[in-house]
């Protein structure tokens, strides 16, 4: 009989040994639908409308300082015309630098705005997993096979603990982007 409760005790410390808790989340949700996300989008939004204004500023000023040049180069002397091809080549430099460090400037801070956001994420995400004692949580869609019914969506929990508005989906985010799009561009 003890060798029966022995080998039944075993069998259950064994089988619990193995019954492991796992989850899965959607991070990408979680961290663009956040309110946090919003602000970001709106500061991104505000930097990029400034650089386009700058940019649209230049590339009108060098439209005039070409047509300029167009109606006068044959008036010119070869010496002024060739000082005016180096000013309108420089210019056009000086625009292809300012577009290229103004993407630059941009997608650092995207990064920089974003970067607190995927940090209160992560921590969402590993407190609610702690607290329920998951072995891991596995990133939705990362991986080939995940089996739904073996792992947790703690995705509603973590949407909470994020401050998402019930009902807000990364669809109707795309369609209030879309909305606000033309609106921006004024």
């Amino acid at each position: 009989m003890k060798k029966i409760l022995l080998i039944i005790t075993m069998v259950l410390v064994t089988s619990m040994a193995f019954a492991q808790k796992f989850g899965r989340v959607s991070s990408t949700e979680l961290i663009q639908l956040c309110p946090e996300a919003d602000q970001a989008r709106a500061t991104l939004q505000a930097a990029s409308k400034e650089a386009q204004e700058t940019y649209t500023d230049m590339t009108a000023e060098y439209g005039k300082k070409y047509e300029a040049y167009q109606q006068n180069a044959a008036k010119w002397a070869e010496s002024t015309r060739t000082s005016k091809e180096k000013e309108l080549y420089d210019f056009q430099q000086r625009i292809q630098e300012y577009s290229q460090s103004v993407q630059q400037e941009l997608q650092q801070k995207e990064q920089t705005l974003f970067q607190p956001i995927m940090e209160k994420a992560t921590k969402v995400i590993s407190d609610i997993a702690a607290k329920a004692g998951y072995v891991a949580v596995f990133e939705e869609g990362s991986l080939p096979y995940v089996d739904k019914t073996q792992c947790v969506d703690i995705t509603p929990e973590a949407r909470k603990a994020m401050g998402i508005k019930e009902g807000r989906t990364l669809e109707s985010l795309a369609a209030e982007l879309q909305q606000a799009a033309p609106e921006q561009a004024k």
